[in-house]
């Protein structure tokens, strides 16, 4: 099987030319010689099954970066039979040296100059036969963003599948000396690209005055952030609702009649415990998914580069920069990515400080348990409103873990930050990105949600002599020991019980809570809203805002900060500031006659 080696600098759209090639067939998978999972896909091209790897986003191949050290890796342990190159066409004199550096290591090489579209607008014209010759490789352009050069790159890269190729041991012996090439790069830009007098963006600069405004512009980012979870409220409470309603009609019309006459104990197990626990959390797959689909439109912008530049003032106070901000963003949608992420940052304290507080960051498996809770203890009105201040919980208790550890982190890596112009990406460009996102939210439920309900179910039903759910049973004794820890913060037993589950995967405290209670949709709603006052329920949710992340956090801590004791102190310190947030808020609310 031939392979071929997807390479560019970040913010080319490398990604976005992936993604369009390979459609829904992309997967993740591991290589030799590196120690991170890469997205590949397998394409028929020009009567070869190929393999597409799209490598980390880097700006140098002899450079010191995480990322950078990946691509070296992959390339020095891992045949390759093509490299295609993509960079942004409208910054050809900056990114050249990269396409220069992965010739010089005699790989078969395929130039892509993306972003065509904006090169054209900017006035910025090629003489392709001209690079092509002294670049002794193919040229092409294309726009990723909207398929145009697509398939003419792909018959290209076909015809090269079969040129001689260095082997993995001779890439190693090339990347041992450091090419001196910028005078090369130098004179090929200055024969073949044409530049107008003066590149003007006048869109991106009127946008630009407003939204990065040193006094309004973070007012307006966090303005934009409100509105868009209220559109997100608004649009997938009904969504949520109907399909709810639909599994509470199959519950009783198909389900309960088939195991009417099935031992009490399956039954119970069947219904009360899968079906309850997986349902309630497949009625809030609407929300996640919409979720998902509005953050690509905003991360896909440029808007969050922008977000980026308006609080690395800020940031800087508090040891941590512009960077650090845009992975904290990341978060939001999964902590592991984000984690991963901080590999472009070269200082060891920066990325162990930001490592520290991307767990803070409340993403979309906290999400949903939040989006269940506002929905059972809160009005429509009051719900985006609830689910705002936990965003701006999530941001404060990262800025308090920052300013408190920055002496014990601290670093002087300067922030070099390239702000692109607004895109407004393409549909196919949303459902893909959106899809990818959502389609990792489904394993990782999947995965963890039937195992946790299964066990919720047998803490709450064994010994099976006493009451479902009560004081007797397995769960209802670890509630009881758990209690003079949690009393205080307003969290009783049956939410005790959901919590130490959600140490494994937060999307499993809305199938345990379903299970717990023995109802799913409306009905569990209805019930919990009777139990817990909006202080116990708002309690509980900061508490599973701040405490210990999923498993799947803690292992990319691991092996990120390659530091069990790093591993252990975040752990320590998100618990540690969970039980006292939700302390002080509870007794506070108590207090004041709530």
């Amino acid at each position: 099987m031939k392979r071929i080696a997807l390479l560019g600098m970040p913010n080319t759209g490398k990604s976005t030319f992936f993604n369009r090639v390979s459609g829904a067939s992309a997967r993740v998978g591991n290589w030799p010689g590196i120690t991170v999972d890469l997205m590949a896909a397998k394409l028929l091209l020009g009567g070869h099954i190929v393999e597409i790897i799209d490598l980390p986003g880097i700006y140098d191949l002899h450079g010191f970066s995480d990322d950078e050290s990946v691509v070296r890796h992959f390339l020095e342990n891992n045949d390759v039979d093509l490299a295609v190159i993509v960079l942004n066409g409208s910054q050809i004199d900056r990114q050249l040296s990269l396409a220069l550096q992965v010739k010089a290591l005699g790989l078969p090489c395929i130039l892509l100059l993306n972003m065509s579209d904006e090169a054209k607008k900017s006035g910025i014209t090629f003489n392709l036969p001209g690079m092509q010759q002294q670049l002794q490789m193919p040229v092409m352009q294309i726009s990723a963003k909207h398929g145009n050069g697509c398939p003419e790159a792909l018959k290209e890269a076909a015809r090269h599948l079969a040129e001689q190729h260095p082997s993995p041991a001779e890439i190693r012996e090339q990347l041992k000396n450091d090419d001196t090439i910028e005078n090369q790069m130098e004179a090929i830009v200055k024969s073949t690209v044409h530049y107008p007098a003066q590149l003007d963006d006048v869109v991106t600069s009127r946008i630009d005055r407003v939204l990065l405004h040193p006094w309004l512009g973070l007012p307006l980012f966090f303005a934009a952030m409100y509105l868009l979870f209220q559109f997100i409220f608004t649009l997938g409470t009904p969504l949520q609702e109907g399909i709810a309603w639909a599994l509470d009609l199959f519950r009783a019309d198909v389900l309960e009649p088939l195991l009417k006459s099935a031992p009490a104990w399956f039954s119970g197990l069947m219904l009360d415990g899968i079906y309850n626990g997986i349902g309630t959390v497949a009625a809030f797959i609407p929300i996640i998914v919409l979720f998902f689909l509005v953050m690509t439109m905003v991360e896909d912008s440029g808007y969050l580069s922008r977000a980026a530049f308006l609080v690395d003032a800020l940031m800087a106070k508090m040891g941590l920069d512009g960077r650090g901000f845009v992975m904290m963003l990341m978060g939001f949608g999964c902590n592991v990515p984000a984690l991963m992420g901080t590999r472009v940052m070269r200082s060891r304290n920066m990325r162990l400080l930001t490592m520290l507080v991307i767990p803070l960051s409340l993403c979309s498996a906290r999400l949903q348990v939040f989006l269940f809770m506002t929905a059972t203890l809160f009005t429509p009105k009051q719900a985006p409103l609830v689910l705002f201040s936990l965003y701006m919980v999530s941001f404060a208790t990262i800025f308090l873990t920052a300013v408190i550890y920055k002496g014990r982190y601290s670093s002087t890596e300067p922030f070099i930050l390239e702000l692109p112009p607004y895109r407004f990406p393409t549909p196919r460009q949303i459902w893909l990105r959106g899809w990818q996102e959502v389609r990792h939210f489904l394993t990782r439920a999947s995965k963890f949600i039937i195992i946790g309900v299964l066990l919720v179910w047998a803490l709450t039903n064994f010994p099976s002599d006493v009451p479902a759910a009560s004081a007797g049973t397995i769960a209802g004794m670890i509630g009881t020991w758990l209690a003079p820890v949690l009393n205080p913060v307003g969290i009783d037993g049956q939410l005790a019980i959901a919590l130490i589950f959600g140490f494994v995967a937060k999307e499993i405290v809305v199938g345990a809570l379903a299970v717990i209670y023995g109802l799913q949709g409306d009905a569990l709603m209805q019930v919990m809203a009777t139990k817990l006052d909006w202080v116990q329920g708002m309690s509980f949710m900061l508490f599973t805002l701040i405490y210990t992340p999923c498993l799947s956090t803690i292992a990319t801590l691991k092996n990120e900060s390659k530091s069990i004791g790093f591993m252990m102190l975040s752990l320590l310190w998100s618990l540690g500031l969970a039980w006292v947030v939700s302390f002080v808020f509870y007794q506070t609310a108590r207090a004041l006659g709530y």
